[in-house]
C-alpha cells in the first residue's frame, strides 16, 4: 500500500508524508521526529537549528528574481494525534502509520492517519527539496506538541524568526482561509475515594459505549455528536437509587481535543433488581438511539455479565461524581454574535477514569473570547468543587484576534478566486491553531491559514482528500510567487 500512496499526485508532497508517517510521532514523544526534520535539512544543505522546545526550523534562499520579496514562514506541527479502534492492534510509539487509498480518499488501517498537520509538513518538505518552484526567502519553521498543549509554539524562541508573513499549513477545509481561531484552557478535576467491599447478593456488569463518530473537539462540536462519556453518566446517574447499583471503573474518552468515542463501565446491582435494572436499561439505551438515530447510526451500547469486582466507589462519593459530570457542560456554549455560523465558546468532557480510589475528569475549553472562556471555565470548576474536587487550569493560550485588513489575505484572497472562479470562505475557527500564540512572540508578522480538505481529523476515520491536496498544491505554488516585495 505504500507505493500505492507515493504514487498519487503531487509525488513529492505524497513522497515526504509517506516518510513522515513511517516514524512514530505522537504527541509529547517527538524525539525521532525531530530527528528525521534535522536530518532531512541537513541532507538538503540548508541551514538547519533546533530550539530548545524542539522546534525545528529549516531556511532556504530566494529563487532567482524573487529576492526583493518579503520573508515568509511556512509553518506546520510535528506531532499527531494517536487515536485507534477498540479492536485494533496498534502502538503509535513503535510503529508507522499503515495507510491505504479510498477512491478520493487516503485513510489509515483502524487509526488516525496523521493528515493533520502531516500534509501540511509534507508540503513544506517538498518545498524546502524542489528545484523548480519560485519563492522569497523562507523559513520552514515545524513546531512540537501542538495537539496537546501547543508546548512548541508557547516555548518558541522569540528571535529564531526573520519573516514578516507567516503561512499557517493547517486548516481542513480547502475553500477556507483562515483569520482567526479559538484559545483555550485544560480543566482537570481530580478526587480520592474509599473503596468497600462488594456487598452480598450483587450482580455484575459491563456497560460499554461504542462506536461513536467522535472527531475534533473543535471544528466538529457544532455537529452535536454524542460524547461516550455523557452517554455513560445518563446510563449510570438514576441507578443507585431504582437498584441499588455501585460502580466498581469506568473509563472513558482519551485525549481533551477528542470527542470520546467509547465508555466502559463496571458496576454492580441488587440481585432482586437484576430483571427491573436490564429492562429499564433497554428502555433508556433505545431512547438513546433514537434520538441520536441520524448524527450516530454506528453507535452501539451493551450491557453483558461480567466477573464480580472485588472492590466499589463508596456511595456519596458516587452520588457527587454522577451529578457533577450531569450539571458539567459539554458541548456549544455560545455562538458568536459578530461571525455567522461560528462557535464562540464550548467545552468537550474529554476523559473520565475511576479505579483504585482515585477519579480523574478532563476537559478542553475552548473561546474566540477570553472573558467568555474563563466564565465557562469557572462554570465547570464550580460543577466539580461542589462534588468535592479539587481542579487546576493549566495549558492556557490565546486566540487568534480576526484581522480582516491583512495583505497577505487579500494576496489569497484574489488567487483563490482566479484559479477556483469563486471566493474561498474567509472566516475564523473553532479550533486552537498556534497563529494566536506565534503572533505574542512575533506581533508585527502578518498572518494567515488554509490547507486541504481533512475529514474526521483526531477519530481513526481521519481521511484526506486526494484531489482537494491537488489544488492545494497549485494554489500554495501560486501564493509563494506572489508574496508582495519588501
Amino acid at each position: 500500500m505504500d507505493e500505492e500512496i507515493r504514487n498519487i499526485e503531487p509525488k513529492s508532497v505524497w513522497n515526504n508524508f509517506a516518510d513522515l508517517n513511517a516514524v512514530p510521532r505522537p504527541s509529547k514523544k517527538e524525539e525521532r521526529v525531530i530527528a528525521f526534520m534535522m536530518d532531512f535539512g541537513k541532507k538538503l544543505g540548508l541551514p538547519t537549528k533546533k530550539d530548545k522546545a524542539g522546534n525545528v526550523v529549516i531556511t532556504k534562499p530566494a529563487t532567482p528574481g524573487m529576492e526583493n520579496r518579503k520573508t515568509i514562514v511556512l509553518q506546520s506541527h510535528l506531532d499527531m494525534v494517536h487515536q485507534k479502534n477498540n479492536d485494533t492492534q496498534f502502538d503509535f510509539n513503535q510503529q508507522g502509520i499503515e495507510m491505504y487509498v479510498d477512491g478520493d480518499w487516503v485513510r489509515a488501517k483502524g487509526t488516525t492517519l496523521g493528515a493533520d498537520n502531516g500534509l501540511g509538513v509534507a508540503t513544506i518538505m517538498a518545498i524546502l527539496e524542489s528545484k523548480d518552484i519560485a519563492h522569497p526567502d523562507l523559513e520552514a519553521l515545524f513546531t512540537i506538541d501542538e495537539e496537546t498543549g501547543m508546548t512548541g509554539a508557547k516555548e518558541l524562541d522569540s528571535t529564531i524568526l526573520e519573516g514578516e508573513i507567516l503561512l499557517n499549513l493547517d486548516t481542513e477545509e480547502d475553500d477556507e482561509i483562515g483569520i482567526g481561531c479559538a484559545g483555550g484552557v485544560d480543566i482537570s478535576a481530580k478526587r480520592t475515594y474509599q473503596q468497600e467491599p462488594v456487598p452480598s447478593k450483587m450482580d455484575a456488569f459491563g456497560i460499554k459505549v461504542k462506536s461513536l463518530q467522535g472527531g475534533h473537539s473543535g471544528m466538529d462540536i457544532i455537529k452535536g455528536l454524542a460524547n461516550a462519556n455523557k452517554l455513560m453518566n445518563r446510563l449510570l446517574f438514576d441507578s443507585y437509587t431504582n437498584f441499588g447499583l455501585r460502580i466498581a471503573s469506568l473509563y472513558g474518552g482519551g485525549l481533551r481535543n477528542a470527542i470520546p468515542r467509547e465508555s466502559h463501565a463496571i458496576v454492580v446491582v441488587d440481585q432482586i433488581s437484576k430483571e427491573a435494572f436490564l429492562s429499564e436499561m433497554k428502555m433508556l439505551i433505545d431512547e438513546i438511539k433514537q434520538e441520536y438515530k441520524s448524527l450516530e447510526p454506528q453507535m452501539q451500547i451493551s450491557i453483558e455479565p461480567t466477573q464480580m469486582p472485588e472492590m466499589i466507589m463508596e456511595i456519596g462519593v458516587q452520588e457527587g461524581f454522577l451529578k457533577s459530570i450531569y450539571a458539567a457542560h459539554n458541548g456549544v456554549y455560545r455562538m458568536s454574535p459578530d461571525i455567522d455560523g461560528l462557535v464562540e465558546t464550548s467545552n468537550n468532557i474529554a476523559r473520565i477514569e475511576v479505579k483504585n480510589g482515585e477519579i480523574e475528569i478532563h476537559c478542553l475549553t475552548r473561546s474566540s473570547v477570553e472573558s467568555n472562556k474563563m466564565d465557562l471555565a469557572n462554570s465547570l470548576r464550580s460543577s466539580f468543587e461542589l462534588a468535592g474536587f479539587e481542579v487546576e487550569l493549566s495549558g492556557d493560550y490565546p486566540g487568534w484576534a480576526p484581522n480582516p485588513n491583512s495583505n497577505i489575505l487579500k494576496v489569497l484572497d484574489k488567487i483563490y478566486q482566479k484559479q477556483n472562479g469563486e471566493k474561498a470562505n474567509i472566516a475564523a475557527c473553532h479550533a486552537g491553531l498556534e497563529c494566536g500564540i506565534l503572533g505574542s512572540h512575533y506581533p508585527k508578522m502578518d498572518m494567515i491559514s488554509f490547507g486541504p480538505t481533512i475529514r474526521g481529523a483526531h477519530s481513526p476515520d481521519e481521511r484526506a482528500s486526494i484531489s482537494s491536496m491537488q489544488k492545494f498544491w497549485k494554489f500554495t505554488k501560486e501564493v509563494l510567487q506572489q508574496i508582495p516585495e519588501k
